[in-house]
């Protein structure tokens, strides 16, 4: 059995672990690893060691310059695990069904994986004529209401950084694939708080989409509906934002409650 020092000593060595993958999850930006060391306070050697350690483990990676870190696409399939967790999942699922009934369109939650999102939660209206698009679904994160309301919460040097590295392809004629306009529209974005796909990703389907965000404030998922143009025109669609937002509020509750130690 183990004892009390070791114990100790694999406390530690947890605590410092969480806390480099905290540091670089909050920058929100690619970091090297002085400028990780300095934030939770390691000195350089260990600071090294635990990156290192961290990269084998798909936790982090590097960036495209090899000398700076971001998460790993094992971070990342983490977060999309808390998202479909247990009782959560039951629970966020009943509200999205809510959403649903309430707005009469398909709804789905989807996260950030790499240069995707991923549907992570999608919940079918009762209309004859749908899109087929299940959880788990990857989809571009520069032509969908969710992907443009992501990348907009980047930093200004980090999202030019990411949109010159995007493939930017042109799924239908409304999509935007000039990095100064997808620029603009994002800048957009960030300042009135949701998102809209007006036929940018499939031709003849509208999408609006608000941000959920975590106990810090930082976004971690997207909210969105999406329906033919036919049936729901954008200006109808947006008409759904305070039904989007409510239940967007219910859904970070609910994230929050999950993440307290029950009494």
């Amino acid at each position: 059995m183990a004892d009390d020092s070791t114990k100790r000593d694999k406390g530690t060595s947890f605590l410092r672990v969480f806390r480099i993958l905290e540091e670089v999850v909050n920058a929100n930006r690619p970091l090297t690893a002085a400028e990780i060391g300095q934030g939770v306070g390691l000195p350089g050697p260990t600071t090294h060691r635990l990156c290192k350690m961290l990269i084998e483990e798909r936790l982090l990676q590097y960036e495209i310059d090899g000398k700076r870190m971001i998460g790993g696409p094992r971070l990342f399939d983490f977060g999309g695990r808390i998202l479909s967790g247990s009782h959560l999942d039951i629970e966020r699922h009943a509200i999205l069904e809510a959403l649903v009934e309430d707005i009469g369109e398909t709804c789905n939650i989807s996260i950030p994986e790499g240069t995707r999102m991923i549907y992570a939660e999608r919940v079918e209206a009762h209309w004859p004529l749908r899109m087929q698009l299940p959880a788990g679904t990857p989809v571009p994160q520069h032509c969908t209401a969710s992907g443009k309301l992501y990348l907009s919460t980047l930093g200004t040097a980090a999202r030019r950084r990411i949109l010159k590295r995007l493939r930017l392809s042109k799924h239908t004629e409304a999509t935007i694939v000039d990095i100064d306009a997808l620029e603009a529209e994002l800048e957009r974005i960030r300042k009135q708080g949701y998102a809209t796909d007006n036929e940018e990703f499939i031709e003849g389907l509208v999408a609006v989409a608000v941000p959920i965000r975590d106990r810090k404030g930082a976004f971690c998922a997207g909210l969105a509906l999406h329906a033919p143009k036919f049936r729901l025109t954008m200006e109808d669609a947006l008409t759904k934002l305070p039904a989007l937002r409510s239940t967007a509020e219910q859904i970070e509750e609910l994230l929050a409650d999950g993440t307290r130690p029950e009494s």
